[in-house]
């Protein structure tokens, strides 16, 4: 097992119903990798995530976590080992305030490490700072996109996966937003980033993965990406 994998999904497999959606997929985060995942609407990387997750169970393939076999456990399980997520629609607890939202999540990480603090996230998104006793529901859109965000690393990850990291908020709060991914990247903590926005995803990202109706259709560099612009023609529509 080569524990530089934090993520290593093999020939997945993946059905909703009688549709299937992932067909073979391979995937796999190494230590300190950020990487986009990108593609059209529809073409399986929410359910990736999920599957990886544990929150969609895969017909067949194999998932490792940190080198451990967890195929088919439950999500918590997987948190356990260091998987942070932080889905499209956020998920944050309403009826608690900013400061109990984050203090639910804290523990240490994987090798206990504390890295991330309350005080750390709050220096780090001072908009949740003067915010503190707000409920989740009375915080703007990119307010709670900022406290799941912070709520993540509060589990001290090794990997901070984002689903539609910006989805639907403002550009200043969006920049906001990128700026958290590239602080992140610089403590050594992998990601995975799902964004329409690749030209920042590209900005921040090692290597880019497109998905086309379940299946990787290119894998290599932001410069790889880039020198190529007929397949963002192709496969992201841009």
């Amino acid at each position: 097992m080569n524990n530089d994998l934090l993520i290593n999904a093999q020939k997945i497999n993946t059905y909703y119903g009688a549709s299937h959606i992932l067909r073979d997929l391979s995937f796999s985060v190494a230590r300190g990798e950020t990487i986009g995942l990108m593609g059209r609407n529809g073409m399986g990387k929410s359910t990736l995530l999920k599957s990886i997750m544990g929150l969609v169970k895969p017909r067949s393939g194999a998932l490792d976590i940190a080198g451990r076999p967890m195929m088919g456990r439950a999500p918590y399980e997987i948190a356990r080992l260091g998987i942070a997520y932080v889905p499209e629609g956020r998920g944050i607890f309403g009826n608690l305030s900013v400061l109990e939202n984050l203090n639910m999540a804290a523990r240490a990480g994987t090798r206990g490490q504390r890295d991330w603090t309350c005080e750390r996230v709050l220096d780090t998104f001072p908009r949740l700072k003067e915010r503190l006793g707000h409920g989740g529901q009375q915080l703007s859109g990119g307010e709670q996109q900022m406290l799941t965000i912070g709520r993540a690393l509060m589990t001290n990850p090794d990997v901070l996966i984002l689903d539609e990291a910006t989805e639907g908020l403002a550009p200043l709060v969006a920049r906001e937003i990128w700026r958290i991914c590239q602080l992140v990247k610089g403590t050594g903590i992998s990601s995975v980033i799902v964004d329409k926005n690749w030209k920042h995803v590209t900005q921040i990202t090692d290597r880019n993965v497109i998905l086309l109706k379940g299946e990787v259709v290119f894998e290599g560099s932001s410069t790889e990406l880039h020198a190529q612009p007929e397949l963002l023609q192709q496969y992201l529509g841009v």
